[in-house]
This record gives C-alpha cells, structure tokens and sequence, in this order.
C-alpha cells in the first residue's frame, strides 16, 4: 500500500501499450460502491469472497493485460494462475515518507486509513512482506528509483520491448 503500484502500472501500460486493470477498481465498479464502505458495511470476509470473484473472472476472461492487485489479492487460490507476479519492494519508512512527502499527502493517505495508525499499519506491512516475497515471481526495488527507471527495469524483467 503506497508504494506506486497503480501509478507504475499506468506508466507502464501507457509506455508499453497494454492494457492496465485494478482489482479495487474492478471491484468498486461492481459493487458501486468504494472498497472501505465495502468493508465497513459487509466486512473482510464479503470482500475477500469479491476479490477471489474477481480473480476467477480475470483468469477466464483476461489475457495480455497488466494486472494492479489490492494487498490482501495474496490470499486468492489462482493467483499464479493470473500470469507472473510483480512485487514492487520497498521499506515501510520509505512508504510512509513518500506519502508525507507527496503533493496531494492529505488524499494519499486519506485514501489509506490503515496509515492512521502507524504501528499497525507496519504490523500489517511486516506480516505480509515475506508472504509477498514468498509468492513474487519478480521482485523489484523501487527506492531512490524514478517511474521511468523503475517501469524499464520491469520490461526488461518480463522482456517487453519498444
């Protein structure tokens, strides 16, 4: 969670030509309504069960397109199934600053609740990290590193050229 996945994903997809798709934003199409009312009205059981939803639909439906996943995406059964995964890598501190950091840091971490309350927030960033690992078929560190180092680098990873 803000590490730039929706941002090098559009990057990336604008450079490269491909298609870019949210699981989030497949999700609050769907349900109409955004992710943290879905989790406040119908809890993370109701959200997980969209998210493995969604997933069965991107398997069965989608091929050549960049595939932006929402953190707790990990859980799905036929994740590997979806085509190789990305992890973009970098510290809970280098995160955070960036967020303070931003332009727009109200929105960005508005837009993040989980940041309102810091420890949990690494608590949750230290649980998932080596699960993340564990599962990534391509990890890349994005610290110190601009979009544009960051979305080449990823091409040359999956071999996509210009």
């Amino acid at each position: 969670m803000g590490v730039g996945k929706g941002t090098t994903a559009r990057a990336f997809a604008k450079a490269y030509n491909i298609y870019n798709i949210d699981t989030d934003d497949l999700i609050e199409s769907k349900e109409n309504k955004k992710v943290k009312k879905i989790f406040a009205k119908n809890g993370e059981e109701y959200f997980r069960q969209l998210e493995q939803d969604t997933a069965n639909w991107i398997e069965s439906s989608v091929s050549n397109t960049l595939i932006s996943c929402g953190g707790g995406f990990y859980k799905i059964d036929n994740l590997p199934k979806l085509g190789k995964i990305v992890l973009l890598d970098a510290s809970f501190e280098w995160i955070y600053n960036g967020l303070l950091n931003a332009p727009n840091s109200n929105n960005k971490l508005k837009k993040r609740p989980l940041f309102s309350d810091l420890v949990k927030a690494e608590e949750l960033y230290n649980e998932r990290e080596l699960i993340y690992k564990e599962l990534a078929d391509i990890i890349i560190n994005v610290e110190n590193k601009t979009l544009d180092e960051v979305v080449k680098e990823l091409a040359k990873r999956v071999n996509i050229e210009k």
